[in-house]
């Protein structure tokens, strides 16, 4: 039988063993966990890009359009380091289930590693999280408090994503 002692041993253990398997997302403007493996963010400083791959980092989804400040250097930046970087363009006015559609397929081949989901402030990650979220089923209430959860703030955006979450699941070719 494991005495009180034995068994707080074990749960500091264990305690210990999934800290040191987190990410290290210093750096990273408001940032959350979306699920594990999916990490959501504002804009990455230059110097957290820079240590990425270091970082545990294999994907970087960035949903900035290349006219934002910082959008050439960072790919360049993540690129020489051999991750994989996709671009995924989202205009918050112009907010579409095509933009949802094209973070599904990125999030879906990006199967090596944690990921680093991001735009500027984290605000347009929000809203296509809340979009997932819906089509996976959760209610669009709920859904949108998940989106809130990761960085939508915007009443705008969140009530693009709720007209969107509405159109459902693209049909399958």
């Amino acid at each position: 039988m494991k005495t009180p002692l034995t068994l707080l041993a074990i749960a500091l253990a264990a305690l210990a063993s999934a800290q040191s398997n987190e990410i290290d997302t210093s750096g990273l403007p408001n940032v959350s966990v979306a699920k594990p493996g999916l990490v959501a963010a504002g804009r990455p400083s230059p110097e957290a890009v820079a240590a990425l791959k270091a970082r545990g980092f294999r994907t970087v989804i960035d949903l900035r359009t290349p006219a934002e400040p910082g959008f050439a250097e960072e790919k360049a930046a993540v690129e020489a380091q051999g991750l994989r970087y996709v671009n995924v363009p989202v205009v918050g006015g112009a907010f579409s289930g095509k933009d949802v559609d094209a973070v599904k397929a990125a999030l879906d081949q990006a199967t090596d590693g944690p990921i680093l989901l991001h735009c500027a402030s984290s605000n347009r990650v929000g809203a296509v999280w809340a979009v997932l979220q819906a089509r996976e089923g959760m209610p669009v209430d709920q859904a949108l408090a998940e989106g809130a959860r990761v960085g939508l703030t915007s009443p705008t955006l969140a009530e693009a994503a709720r007209r969107v979450a509405a159109e459902g699941t693209p049909a399958k070719p």
